[in-house]
């Protein structure tokens, strides 16, 4: 993969906070809210919290494609990781806009949504591989685990940031 690859659009990679879950998290001029009735701080909690995977919107050469994916906010950016050869990877590396929803499935609804711009790395891939493991709970001495990590060479760490979002809590509504 070329550096170009691994950093689209001229950025320089940004390595995670993975300050953990109970880290402060800051404002960021790298967030827009555009609507909703949730603040900086319940969004970023939200999103910090949520183990539940995030669905992401790529765009090919005919048609759009949502993919399930395990994800971590850190600092002002979603972080996910994948095979460097996957639909998504590929799709990324020629257009790196995204749009993306963390949402549950259950009532009340609630989550948030937004769209960004997605930057590749390799070299951040095992650290970020081993803190999703972490997140979505999965014993590391599990098959799962073992067999996420023997792939580790094909590996790649995909960052969302330049971050547009909205919030939607039906919580209220749906609690009468």
């Amino acid at each position: 993969m070329s550096a170009d690859q691994k950093n689209l659009r001229g950025r320089a990679p940004c390595p995670p906070c993975f300050a953990g879950k109970d880290a402060p998290m800051q404002q960021s001029p790298d967030i827009e809210i555009r609507s909703g009735p949730w603040d900086i701080v319940e969004i970023q909690d939200f999103l910090r919290d949520a183990v539940i995977p995030m669905r992401l919107a790529t765009r090919g050469e005919k048609w759009p494609l949502v993919q399930s994916l395990w994800f971590l906010f850190e600092g002002s950016a979603l972080w996910f990781c994948t095979q460097q050869d996957s639909v998504v990877a590929r799709r990324l590396e020629s257009n790196p806009r995204c749009a993306f929803e963390v949402a549950g499935d259950n009532p009340p609804y609630r989550g948030v949504r937004g769209r960004g711009v997605a930057s590749l790395d390799t070299e951040l891939a095992a650290g970020l591989l081993e803190r999703l493991l972490s997140h979505y709970q999965v014993d590391p001495e599990s098959s799962l685990a073992s067999w996420l990590q023997s792939r580790l060479d094909n590996e790649v760490a995909i960052r969302i940031d330049n971050l547009v979002l909205s919030s939607w809590d039906y919580s209220s509504r749906m609690s009468r």
